[in-house]
């Protein structure tokens, strides 16, 4: 079969530009199954997807989707679907909402969670059964008996009634998974992980990779819909053999880390690091995107991470009130915080902290805590947010029961970090963006640190993009808040 892999564009926001991981690893078990497959990301296209569909044909076309582009894959469904394609859906939000985007004629079924094996599954049943159209509704029905044994698939039957097959279990046998497709994507087209001293990037061949897949913990802002609870490492063999390819085959000029708790063992983190050191791929730097936790360290972790080619660490600080990191179930203290940072700065680290404004629970009080723990920790980068209660997710559903959202358009989920989205409690829309453009100025306009900035000559470099993120942060709209 002729198969393409999509993911929308943003419409919505803007960010670098990183390679879709999850489609890469769907290439790659599709290729092993003999079919012919193509990536287009939206992120990086020059053409819209019509173009490449009018083209080329595809027999199946399958499209991720995260909550605010739901709305763009839909239009992609209908896109390939005009061109008489079989379409799938999948990723984070079709996962939680699957009933929702099977209403529309133009998706014919939709992958729940992680899809490498159910994916396969499907092509084999669409080699010996299409489906019947509906006349009237435009809608594709499937009728034989194989399709109610596919888990982890939504799709509708003989009679148009959508069915949701059982779950399937998440696989833990990681190792026996293919490296991603990366010969899929067009990897100059994509933005270094982290900006460069110069302001330029000409030949950035920036990768990403993930060691492990799930998280335990249940911090209530979080959604896991498709990696889920349960905790699967890669083993450190594996995870350094992809490692040797992306430094040596691929020549990575960048690598970043994308799992959720890569050092949730942390004996499995060192010896990650050790392997990297002993091979000689620790010449490429390296960054953990989505941070670590605080308490899944230790300094002699950091060093190692220092030795192996690690650039920057993030931690997700959260907050600065103890009260509210039990309320939102971090699972972690403030105490762990401090000396996760004290052991960064005695590795040798750059830091990035994550802080987030306007949970439950939160007060003017409370916010003021986590600036004030912002500037005590004083990370090299700080990332101040709003909450977002995406669906599926702890908070979502205490705001449907105790508080209120400001819209119910997928479209509004997107991150615009100045825009608060729901009140509940205490915790109005007025006061969390407040203390948020309040934080920005106060960590980044501070004397001591714009001089010390001063005297780096890279600072004078890179001087029109932090003009650029100046206006972003202290000149939009709702910046007038004081």
């Amino acid at each position: 079969m002729r198969v393409l892999l999509a993911s929308p564009e943003s419409k919505t926001w803007s960010s670098r530009k990183h390679i879709p991981l999850g489609l890469g690893y769907l290439g790659a078990v599709l290729e092993g199954e003999g079919h012919e497959v193509q990536l287009w990301d939206g992120a990086v296209e020059k053409e819209p997807l019509t173009t490449l569909l009018d083209k080329e044909r595809f027999d199946l076309v399958g499209i991720t989707s995260v909550t605010p582009l739901i709305h763009e894959a839909w239009e992609a469904a209908r896109d390939a679907r005009d061109r008489d394609a079989i379409t799938i859906l999948g990723g984070p939000h079709p996962t939680l909402l699957p009933g929702e985007s099977l209403e529309r004629p133009d998706v014919d079924m939709v992958v729940r969670g992680e899809a490498e094996d159910t994916i396969i599954e499907i092509t084999r049943a669409l080699e010996k059964d299409r489906g019947q159209l509906d006349v009237e509704t435009g809608m594709r029905h499937f009728a034989s008996d194989r399709w109610d044994e596919i888990a982890g698939l939504s799709f509708r039957d003989a009679t148009g009634e959508t069915l949701h097959n059982p779950p399937r279990e998440p696989r833990r046998d990681l190792d026996n998974l293919p490296f991603p497709a990366h010969h899929l994507y067009k990897i100059k087209r994509y933005t270094n992980l982290q900006p460069r001293t110069d302001g330029l990037d000409p030949g950035a061949r920036a990768y990403t990779i993930i060691t492990s897949r799930g998280c335990p913990y249940q911090c209530i802002y979080c959604s896991k819909a498709v990696t889920g609870n349960l905790w699967r490492p890669r083993s450190p063999e594996n995870v350094v053999a992809e490692w040797r390819k992306l430094v040596v085959e691929l020549r990575a000029t960048e690598i970043g880390v994308t799992d959720d708790v890569m050092t949730l063992d942390v004996k499995r983190a060192k010896e990650i690091c050790r392997l990297i050191i002993d091979e000689g791929l620790n010449q490429v730097p390296w960054i953990t995107i989505h941070g670590i936790r605080a308490d899944n360290t230790d300094l002699e972790l950091l060093q190692l991470m220092k030795e192996a080619g690690c650039k920057r660490v993030g931690f997700g600080v959260e907050s600065g009130n103890q009260r509210v990191l039990d309320i939102m179930k971090k699972g972690q203290t403030i105490e762990d915080v401090r000396q996760a940072f004290r052991n960064a700065e005695e590795a040798g680290l750059e830091t990035i902290g994550f802080f987030i404004f306007g949970l439950p629970g939160e007060t003017e009080e409370t916010m003021e805590d986590t600036t004030r723990l912002a500037l005590e920790l004083d990370p090299d980068l700080a990332n101040f947010m709003i909450a977002a209660p995406f669906p599926g997710t702890e908070l979502y559903q205490m705001i449907l029961d105790g508080g209120h959202l400001f819209s119910h358009d997928w479209r509004d989920f997107a991150i615009h970090d100045e825009k608060a989205r729901f009140t509940i409690g205490g915790v109005t829309a007025e006061l969390a963006e407040r203390k948020w453009h309040e934080a920005y100025r106060r960590f980044y306009l501070r004397p001591g640190r714009l001089l010390r900035k001063g005297l780096r000559p890279e600072f004078w470099r890179r001087l029109p993009t932090y003009l650029s993120d100046a206006k972003r942060f202290f000149m939009s709209k709702s910046s007038s808040v004081t």
